[in-house]
């Protein structure tokens, strides 16, 4: 599975961004999708994930109420949907397909695409 992020940039805090992971070589509907973003000089941390038909989401809790995950499986993409962004979400935002995501162990991993949150 090949996996394309997009729909990074800059933003003021207090703002929205939606982000995009095509998928392609794959059955798209046979995976579970996420979401993890790594910040300057942090480690890469989980964000989102959700299942193959999209029945269940889970987010971190630092941006529950904030992010919401979603995915088209028609259109073989998953979504990160960013709410009232806060500079410290400032990060790489990396996009994931399979394998064991809770532990950030997928399958595949897209090449990622940079948020900038400013104050």
């Amino acid at each position: 599975v090949q996996l394309q992020a997009s729909g990074g940039g800059l933003v003021q805090a207090g703002g929205s961004l939606r982000l995009s992971c095509a998928a392609s070589g794959r059955p798209f509907s046979n995976y579970i999708m996420g979401w993890f973003r790594q910040a300057p000089g942090k480690e890469r941390e989980f964000v989102a994930t959700i299942t193959w038909n999209g029945g269940r989401t889970y987010r971190a809790n630092s941006v529950s109420g904030r992010f919401t995950i979603s995915r088209d499986n028609a259109k073989n993409t998953v979504y990160l949907q960013m709410n009232s962004l806060r500079p410290e979400d400032t990060a790489v935002y990396y996009c994931a397909a399979g394998g064991n995501i809770a532990t950030a162990n997928p399958d595949y991993w897209g090449q990622g695409t940079l948020v900038t949150v400013s104050s």
